[in-house]
């Protein structure tokens, strides 16, 4: 574990660094990062969702395949691999964790996959994960961590999971206004709205702790979204964090799972270059301006208007969302196959990738430099010497 002056907090009763990687899928965050930040002490976060693009010989088997279920097991083969791949990587150290977006049709059985290949926490967002208790029964060492936007939203599963004699392990708060990939907000017009911000947030939640009889620190809060400096995370720290979240700075390291012109896309990518838009999934997203995005945004609105109900308009047959602005025709949702341009993103296609990424610079700027580095910058503001 590195070594530092910043305080370690505990998740099923694991020391941790208090830096915890995100999900990125499809694809990003996958073993090498989720094992490479985990074997220094942190957490490291496989991203659960269409992972066969790590897998040639998976790949070949889904090659013109249309039937969902077949496409569904490969999936799950593939989760299986990386994270007993992440977990021989980490070594016993840190906590190797799965993200499971709740908007996921498969969303239960990937949890289930998940638990039973021995991930040591699930971390759900994009959607209330109010049955995630239920989907973990039988795995009583397994942490549960939503990720929540606003104190309301804590709240709601709160209350929920406390009838169900369970509490969260961790809850991750994501900031709508820097995050990369779906933002925690209902609509885009409300990314900006004060009361996502991490000062009220941390304070109402605290409150909610206050009035449900929950100790301060019984669970940890991880505020996420634009978090780049030590500076930022020694006063997130001090207002009552116990960690913080990144996303961003962790798919760019050397050890990051995708291909070195993603990462090129997101280290280069200008404050102008950063854009908001509505995903197929429902929510507002955030991503680079690349040759794709820019070419599908002057085109929304025209496909928006013949934006029709039908399952064959699912491009890659594997039906992966609850809710698909594609196929099930939903106008105001984004028109588009979410799965076939992050995979493009993945394998550093510029011409058709859609490239997530969070908002705000990073602490190396254009510069690719290993996980340990990056680790040992957040946590003791130490910058190594960049080429």
């Amino acid at each position: 574990m590195l070594e530092t002056n910043l305080p370690h907090f505990y998740i099923k009763g694991r020391r941790l660094l208090p830096i915890v990687q995100g999900g990125m899928g499809v694809g990003i965050s996958a073993h090498r990062l989720a094992g490479a930040v985990a074997r220094l002490g942190a957490v490291g976060t496989i991203a659960s969702i269409d992972l066969r693009h790590h897998h040639p010989d998976l790949l070949a088997q889904s090659k013109h395949c249309r039937d969902k279920a077949a496409l569904d097991q490969l999936n799950l083969l593939a989760l299986d691999r990386e994270i007993k791949a992440a977990l021989a990587t980490a070594g016993g150290a840190g906590l190797v964790a799965v993200n499971v977006m709740k908007a996921v049709a498969e969303h239960p059985t990937l949890v289930r996959q998940a638990c039973a290949s021995g991930a040591q926490a699930i971390v759900m967002g994009a959607g209330l994960p109010l049955d995630l208790p239920e989907l973990t029964e039988g795995y009583p060492d397994v942490a549960l961590i939503p990720i929540l936007s606003d104190a309301r939203g804590i709240g709601i599963v709160l209350k929920k999971w406390m009838r169900k004699q369970r509490l969260p392990d961790a809850i991750v708060i994501e900031h709508p206004r820097y995050a990369g990939g779906h933002l925690g907000a209902p609509k885009p017009e409300d990314i900006n709205d004060p009361r996502f911000d991490f000062p009220g947030v941390l304070d109402s939640v605290f409150q909610l702790f206050k009035e449900l009889g929950i100790e301060r620190e019984q669970i940890p809060l991880i505020p996420a979204g634009g978090i780049n400096t030590h500076e930022k995370i020694r006063d997130l720290l001090a207002r009552g964090a116990s960690a913080v979240q990144l996303g961003t700075p962790f798919a760019v390291t050397e050890e990051g799972d995708a291909h070195p012109n993603f990462k090129k896309v997101l280290a280069e990518a200008r404050p102008e270059d950063i854009v908001t838009f509505m995903s197929v999934a429902g929510l507002p997203a955030r991503a680079v301006r690349t040759p794709w995005l820019a070419n599908y945004l002057r085109r929304e609105s025209k496909l928006q208007d013949c934006a029709k109900s039908h399952p064959e308009r699912c491009a890659s047959g594997l039906h992966c969302l609850t809710q698909c602005g594609l196929r099930d025709g939903i106008a105001k949702a984004g028109q588009f196959c979410i799965d076939s341009q992050l995979a493009a993103a993945l394998r550093g296609d510029i011409g058709k990738g859609l490239f997530f990424r969070g908002s705000e610079s990073l602490p190396f700027g254009a510069a690719i430099r290993p996980v340990r580095e990056l680790l040992e910058y957040l946590l003791n503001g130490r910058m190594p010497a960049l080429s």
